[in-house]
């Protein structure tokens, strides 16, 4: 049986970031497909106009200027049809503060952006391998 073709949505003003991100998907499931948007504004724009299919995931980084990735995840939280896509934060932060709080938002998962390709990899392949949809 052929699995479903998931899709991942990327949101952060790094490319550098976005770019190995992509890599590092690609590198533990190649049928995935990533998008991306290096700001929240472009992000709500595409997600909330549905300008682009609906991804299975989004990944969203903290520290980016205007809209913050809080301010973001807050706002995918308040449309219908993007409530129930988890939100995983990928951020270069290990703050309890932000994690508790990106928690309380709605986030599904916090992950801090490691240094080590083969770390992301790793990291990568949790999210990938977890449920998040049970995950409430």
């Amino acid at each position: 049986m052929m699995k479903q073709k998931r899709t991942f949505f990327i949101v952060d003003d790094d490319i550098d970031d976005q770019d190995l991100f992509i890599e590092a998907v690609n590198e533990v499931d190649d049928s995935i497909e990533c998008m991306s948007a290096s700001n929240c504004e472009e992000a709500l724009d595409l997600l909330k106009n549905k300008k682009i299919g609906m991804p299975d995931m989004i990944f969203l980084d903290l520290n980016m200027p205007r809209l913050n990735g809080k301010q973001c995840l807050a706002e995918l939280k308040k449309e219908a049809h993007l409530a129930d896509i988890p939100v995983i934060i990928y951020s270069t932060s290990s703050e309890k503060r932000d994690i508790e709080e990106t928690s309380r938002l709605g986030a599904a998962h916090f992950l801090t952006k490691p240094n080590k390709f083969e770390e992301l990899c790793k990291a990568i392949s949790y999210v990938v391998s977890r449920d998040w949809s049970k995950a409430s």
